[in-house]
């Protein structure tokens, strides 16, 4: 190596500045006084990146209480590296009302986003515009942080691919730029993907080619443009999840409709809009009340121990057979220990006895369920994971006008319930599914349906919005197909149709069909030319699509088992996927765990390559 040793960094959002911070907290032991020059490239600006930019709707909101978001370190992140502590949102809006901090340059703050800013409450849920002005001041403090010598350079444009030998300098080439950057390491950290469609949303799209209608497929809602979606007519919105709130958000007040009093006032540019999916349901709220009392003593029994040995056995992990039964038997866990200690007069016996039991229990055996029928008398006390995920199974409505009520009572009863601290196992089951999460993602690619069950309990919409939900639904906008759903085009009509099993032999038409979700982050369908060279070049992919790395560096897998040395990936679209790029304060913060370990790993191979240089 000759010159300065360098880095590029591929992703400039959250991740990519949560791998700023971490290499500033980690330069001076590892790296010391040497000279580094970083590359950032990602064609939104540093901080918020793409999904979190400040050129969004104003309506849009985050799914987090501004307490429950910080993008530092504390103690209870399992790190090598320093804690760097740092003010979470909430803290971060105080701050810079009462003049302790200042705002970001460049950050395009209005009027009224400044006052957004300076009256932002702890219990608030912010716009998301204003989320991406916490993560600018996040990044601008961390390129501070760096020491003399280590200089940042952003550039505004998109990476196409990385070349270079596996022990040599590697070259990152920029759309629209003849050169390459020339690198020692790269770390891709792009976040979200765009996906080619799968084969049945290509056959759903010739088919509203041929009759001219509307198909809008999986999107970041906030990139979709909805001026096809007709005012005044049915559409059928399959996904019940927060793509979907963001477009209900958008099609309801972003065409000038407004709440009064609880009850929404149409613009009468809406459309209808008959929502189904799998669960039928919504997301479940977010919890509105706080934690108090004694915390759950979490990991039980879903630690570093049972994962170690999960990844040292002489079989593939099968989630199901292999992995749940323990999840299950945690999450209960927390359940019951808040039940005994918080809420002891529904419950017979005592904790202690009642927890030496549960321990020795197999999780997947009948003696855990009759333990838990009598020590836990009401079975609305009592957790059963598997009715949560199906909260439809074997509810029939004889026509979609019978199914509204009843899932407006189910959505009033979760609001409800999800606000009620006296149910406050629930939230013990929220911290659960946080350590639970981090002890999954060193297993890789577990599939799909832990992300979106987790999503589906843990990361649903802020309270308000599920009440505007019901409001819509009351005024007509919003009609509700329940569970099982399915699409079908109708080649005769040419219509699609959708149904459920909730209401079997009953169908809605309509001529635009909008699919509220993101794309499957698969290396096989995606869009971003940088992953599919990757993969052309060796890089290994499970079979779901996600990229392979290694769980304590980052490093890229090749499809020969070994990881790159040089070349690095944080982020939804590999097997280390955690659960957010930020999170809640003291809840050990997964993602900031790998973004150090990437950082120090990083930190070493330029440090080694500077010294054998010199």
């Amino acid at each position: 190596m000759s010159g300065t040793p360098t880095l590029v960094v591929i992703g400039a959002g959250p991740r990519g500045t949560g791998l700023i911070e971490r290499i500033a907290a980690n330069v001076p032991a590892l790296y010391g006084n040497r000279p580094l020059t970083i590359h950032l490239v990602d064609p939104y600006p540093p901080g918020g990146g793409r999904i979190w930019r400040h050129d969004q709707s104003p309506l849009l909101w985050m799914n987090s209480m501004a307490e429950d978001v910080t993008m530092f370190t504390d103690g209870t992140v399992q790190q090598e590296g320093p804690v760097r502590p740092g003010p979470a949102l909430h803290t971060w809006a105080a701050d810079i009302r009462d003049g302790r901090a200042t705002l970001p340059e460049g950050a395009g703050i209005d009027p009224e986003l400044l006052h957004e800013i300076k009256a932002l409450e702890g219990t608030d849920f912010p716009s998301r515009r204003l989320q991406s002005v916490y993560l600018r001041w996040v990044y601008e403090q961390a390129v501070a942080a760096l020491p003399e010598g280590v200089t940042v350079h952003w550039h505004r444009g998109t990476a196409l691919r990385v070349t270079g030998p596996r022990e040599g300098r590697q070259r990152v080439w920029l759309e629209g730029r003849g050169t390459p950057l020339l690198a020692d390491a790269v770390v891709v950290t792009i976040g979200h993907l765009d996906a080619e469609p799968d084969p049945e949303q290509v056959e759903l799209a010739d088919f509203a080619d041929r009759h001219g209608l509307v198909h809008l497929p999986p999107d970041f809602t906030a990139d979709t443009d909805l001026s096809e979606v007709p005012a005044g007519e049915p559409v059928i919105v399959r996904g019940f999840g927060l793509a979907f709130v963001d477009l209900m958000v958008l099609l309801t007040e972003g065409r000038g409709g407004r709440y009064e009093d609880g009850e929404y006032a149409p613009s009468g540019r809406e459309p209808l809009l008959h929502i189904g999916s799998r669960r039928g349901v919504p997301y479940h709220s977010k919890i509105g009340y706080a934690w108090e009392g004694e915390r759950p003593p979490l990991p039980r029994f879903l630690g570093p121990e049972l994962t170690e040995a999960l990844l040292k056995a002489d079989r593939p992990v099968d989630f199901r057979r292999d992995v749940w039964p323990h999840v299950d038997k945690e999450l209960g866990y927390a359940h019951y220990h808040r039940l005994f200690t918080a809420h002891p007069e529904r419950t017979t016996g005592d904790w202690a006895g009642f927890e030496a039991e549960y321990a020795a229990a197999d999780p997947a055996g009948p003696a855990l369920a009759a333990l838990v029928v009598a020590a836990v008398p009401d079975p609305e006390d009592r957790l059963d994971l598997e009715a949560l995920d199906h909260p439809l199974e074997g509810v029939r409505h004889p026509s979609f006008d019978a199914l509204q009520e009843g899932l407006r009572d189910y959505i009033t009863a979760d609001l409800e319930r999800r606000h009620d601290p006296g149910r406050s196992p629930d939230l013990a089951v929220f911290l659960g599914l946080l350590s639970a999460y981090g002890q999954l993602i060193r297993l890789g690619d577990i599939g799909g349906w832990w992300h979106g069950f987790f999503s589906y309990l843990a990361s649903g919409p802020p309270g308000p919005r599920l009440h505007q939900l019901l409001a819509l639904s009351r005024a007509g906008v919003v009609r509700f197909l329940g569970a099982g759903m399915t699409v079908e085009a109708d080649e005769r009509r040419g219509l699609f149709l959708a149904g459920s099993a909730t209401v079997p032999g009953q169908r809605i038409a309509a001529r635009t069909l909008v699919e509220a979700r993101l794309p499957d982050p698969t290396l096989e369908r995606t869009r971003s030319p940088l992953l599919q060279e990757l993969h052309e070049d060796g890089a290994a992919a499970t079979a779901t699509g996600l990229l392979q790395v290694a769980p304590d560096s980052g490093r890229i897998l090749g499809r020969d088992g070994r990881p790159h040395p040089r070349r690095f990936a944080l982020g939804p679209f590999t097997t280390a996927r955690a659960g957010g790029a930020f999170t809640r304060p003291r809840t050990g913060g997964p993602a900031f765990r790998q973004n150090d370990a990437t950082a120090r790993t990083a930190l070493a191979l330029l440090r080694d390559l500077a010294c054998s240089d010199g």
